[in-house]
Order: C-alpha cells, then structure tokens, then sequence
C-alpha cells in the first residue's frame, strides 16, 4: 500500500477491536484488524450489551446483525437473597424519548464477536488477518512499523486492544495501577426451564443481593447463566456442587444441565497513559474493569466510539493531529472514576456492604439512564464537567459534553433521527422560528451539516428547504430543555459539543467557529471532498 494511504493497524479481535475496525471501516479510513490466534475466542464472558452500545453498532451498520442474534430485555432487577423477592425493577423502557435501542440485549461474548465479524467482512472484506502475532513494533514520525515475526507491516497509527495483558502496553512500557481482588467469579452457563416446567419469572437480568452469598441471574438467547463470586483459595467447584448452588437461589428444578463454565480474575487496573506517539490503548488494554453492572465491554466500546472519528477527521485533512489528545482526557475519567468506581460500588451493593448506590437504588428514569449508560457526560471543553450518572424521574435539559438524545425529525426526505444526521459528520442545530427566515449557512461542507429545528415547516420559497428539520409540537426542542434561538452543535459521535445563543438575524457562523476551536482547521468546502 502506498505510504500515503496507510492502514490503521488494529491488534486484538475481540470485540474492541472488532467494534474498532467497523468504525474506521464505517468513517472510510483503511484499517487492517489482527488477530493473533487461529480462531476468535471461544470462552463464556461478558454477556449483557446496553443501549449505549447498541447505538454505536448502529452507527457502524452492525445493529441488525447484533439485534438477530441476542435477546432483548426492557428490565433490570434486583432481588432480596434471603427472601427471594425483588427490591427494585429498572425498566428502561421508559428511555423512549432518548434512543431508539430503549432496552438492553443478552448475548455472549464468544456469540457476539462471530456476528461482529460477519458485519466487518461484508463492510470491509479482507481486512481481518487471524493467526499473526505483533512480536515488535517501532515508531517513526508519520508511521508505525509491525513485527509478525518476519513479515513486517507499515501503519498510520496502532490501536492496541490485545487485552488486559497487552503486549503493546508492555512493550511501551506503560505501567498499570490498580488492585486485583483475592476473590474470583464463577460464570456457569445452564440449559434450564425457568418460563414452563418451573416458572420462576424473574428478569431477565435479575442481581440477588446478599452479605453471606450473592448471585446475577441472566437470561441468554439459549440458556440461563449465572455469576457469583468464588471466595479465595475455593477450588472451582464440580458439576454437582454448582448444580446444587445455582438451585440455593431458584429453588430446586427440574432438568438442571450444566453446559459450561468460566472462572476468572477480578481486577480494577488502568493504565498510567492511553497514547505514546502513533499508538493508542483502548479497551481491557486501558482499562481492566471487572465488569459488574455490564461495565466491562460497554465501557471499552465507549472507546471504540470515541476514538475512531478522530482519526477518521485526522486522515482526511478535517482537523489538526492534536483532535487525538481528546481521547485520552475524555474516556480516562469514565473509565477511572466512571466505570471502576461504579463496579466497586456494584460490588459493596450486592455484598449489602452497602445500603445503597447513589442514582442506582431507585426505578426512575435516571436509573434507566445511567445503567443503559446513556448518562455519560464527556469532559469536551476540558472544564472537568464529566459524569456518568443521571438522577431524577425524568429527563433533564442537555449541557456540553451529553450524548444527545436520539429523537425522530422531518426534512425534505421524510424522517430522520437526530443520532444518524451525525453518523459522519457534526451537526449544527439551530432552534429557531423558520417563518421569521433565519439566516442558516448554506450546506456547503462534507464535514458539517446545519439545520434549522423549527415547530413551522419550512415553506418551499423560504430558501431554507434543503436546510430544516421540522419538530412537531416541538418535541425535540422540549427534551433538550433550551430557549429559542440556540445553536446545538453535535459531534460525529454524538455527543454535544457546544450550546450557544444564536441571533438568527446575524451573518456570522458561529458553527464555523466552533467547528475550527474543536478541530483546529477551518470547515473544508464540498470541493476538499
């Protein structure tokens, strides 16, 4: 491949990079996934997918692959152990007006990454290597040069997501802080009739709390699993013995069949950085999170959403090479203080180390929102504003650095949601009354669209036609919860980057403006293409 079209090399095909490679596929950028073994990971792990990420695989064409695959839950649970009863039901349901996805999904880990292959072949065939393993790398100033034993391969950039014992991560020599609990979990899959033969109607995702022993209960497309910590020093249990443990939480049943089991290592370690020059660590290689409350994987995919724009706006000449820092200073928080500090919260919740975990010991919407992770706030500003935690029975007006919600419009083709407007591009969104003619731009950038949101439609000799979005009843306007005539600017991933007064008289372009602080070049015209 000739220099100036090299690939992005990503290593690790577990989901991560899977998800990874879709989104550069998605953005155009060449990219080349490799995957040291022979074969993707057959191994039961993570098995719960939230709404977050069911947007990000909807913006890299991967939704309906995933969706066919998995199974479908609007309800989260939590029982008492002792007393068998429920303490607490999540419905996420009632996230209808913020995502098309207003449920989780159960799949697992080792069914999950055949159909995101499946999904990346048919976008980018070719471009999953198996069987090469990195043993070395070096960097230069425009590029990275792979070692695959003697075959050596030029990239752009290195995306490591080999994993919590990256080898990328050891070769920078990056160090990784953090503590690794003496416990471990136990995840046992079982082929089981909870629904006929012994009705039990638990959620489908259903976490029994306990100080002497607790368990999380998942429904899978094709199976029951459950999960519980295994105390240290405990040899892994016999079929027998995790038979007669599974039915200490539902009761004895009938039919009962073992079908496989994993046990593995509770960790909390981040790694001291995330970026040395052209390479970048994403997912378990950043991050090692045990992944209660589905923290794992779903916050890894964050990554996978975060990073790939930025190098896909890099490569095509749209933004300055410093657009990379971003992603360090925005995720690191989620993950660190997010992700981890919420896992360990999970933990001392089902333990009743705990009486609670603030914003997640309520069914209102807030909870809903946080645990689809759809509360996440991004620091986009470097003010420190970052959360991933929403509280309260409904939703709240939108600040700098939310994802914004995902609500249907109308242009000139019929409907649109807002989350696809910004698949590959920002979005300017200007609240303002059409009828009075505000001034809008033109449509005159591949890399920003702008739009005026308007209750009026927009009249065929207003001008304005090919640049509205009409909102009946105002319903967008009202979720955001800003006043009349305020720019919204969206970022690709869909986060909100600015909200800003607009004066719908003036000829200014304040989008343009802050189009160039985020990116630091200027809007490129259709021509630059």
């Amino acid at each position: 491949m000739d220099d100036a079209e090299l690939p992005i090399a990503v290593v690790g095909a577990g989901p991560i990079g899977l998800v990874t490679a879709l989104g550069l596929a998605h953005y155009g950028v060449p990219v080349v996934l490799f995957e040291e073994d022979d074969q993707l990971s057959l191994d039961t792990k993570a098995g719960t997918i939230l709404t977050r990420t069911l947007e990000v695989l909807h913006r890299y064409g991967a939704i309906d692959d995933v969706l066919r695959a998995a199974l479908r839950i609007d309800e989260i649970g939590e029982l008492d152990r002792a007393t068998n009863t429920s303490t607490l039901s999540v419905r996420t349901g009632d996230l209808t007006e913020d995502t098309q996805f207003p449920f989780v999904v159960n799949i697992p880990q080792h069914e999950l990454e055949p159909v995101l292959r499946g999904a990346l072949d048919r976008k980018a065939p070719g471009v999953l290597r198996m069987g090469h393993r990195l043993t070395g790398f070096t960097q230069a100033d425009d590029h990275v040069e792979l070692s695959f034993g003697e075959r050596t391969v030029k990239a752009r950039y290195l995306l490591a997501c080999d994993g919590g014992r990256s080898q990328v991560r050891e070769t920078l020599g990056i160090s990784v802080e953090g503590h690794t609990l003496e416990e471990r979990y136990m995840l046992v899959d079982l082929k089981v009739d909870l629904d006929v033969d012994n009705p039990r109607d638990y959620p489908y995702l259903a976490y029994f709390g306990d100080p002497e022993e607790w368990m999380i209960l998942v429904r899978q497309p094709h199976c029951w699993r459950f999960l519980y910590p295994l105390p240290a020093g405990r040899p892994e249990p016999d079929a027998e013995e995790l038979a007669a443990k599974a039915q200490r939480f539902i009761g004895t049943v009938s039919g009962l069949q073992i079908l496989g089991t994993n046990v593995y290592t509770v960790h909390h370690r981040i790694a001291k950085r995330w970026n040395d020059g052209r390479v970048f660590l994403m997912g378990d290689a950043a991050h090692l999170i045990t992944p209660m409350w589905a923290l794992g994987l779903n916050t890894g995919v964050l990554d996978a959403s975060n990073l790939p724009w930025r190098l896909a706006w890099v490569h095509r000449g749209w933004a300055d090479p410093a657009l990379l820092d971003g992603y360090e200073l925005e995720q690191a928080p989620v993950a660190v203080q997010g992700s981890g500090q919420m896992a360990e919260a999970a933990r001392a919740a089902m333990d009743r180390r705990e009486s609670g975990v603030a914003a997640m010991t309520t069914g209102d919407w807030g909870n809903a929102f946080t645990r689809a992770l759809l509360g996440v706030r991004l620091d986009v500003d470097g003010t420190g504003n970052w959360s991933m935690i929403q509280t309260g029975d409904r939703p709240t007006p939108v600040t700098a650095g939310d994802r914004a919600p995902d609500l249907p419009l109308f242009g000139p083709q019929g409907r649109v949601q807002l989350h696809d407007l910004t698949a590959d591009a920002f979005v300017a969104l200007y609240f303002s009354d059409v009828r009075r003619r505000p001034a809008i731009p033109a449509q005159d950038s591949p890399a920003l669209r702008r739009y005026v949101v308007s209750r009026w439609d927009a009249p065929h000799d207003s001008g304005l036609r090919d640049r509205a979005l009409f909102d009946p009843g105002e319903r967008v306007l009202r979720r955001f919860g800003v006043p009349p005539d305020t720019l919204v600017l969206l970022r690709p991933d869909a986060h909100i980057a600015a909200i800003v007064p607009y004066d719908p008289r003036s000829t200014a372009d304040p989008a343009a403006e802050l189009y160039r602080s985020i990116t630091g070049l200027p809007l490129p015209t259709l021509e630059q293409r």
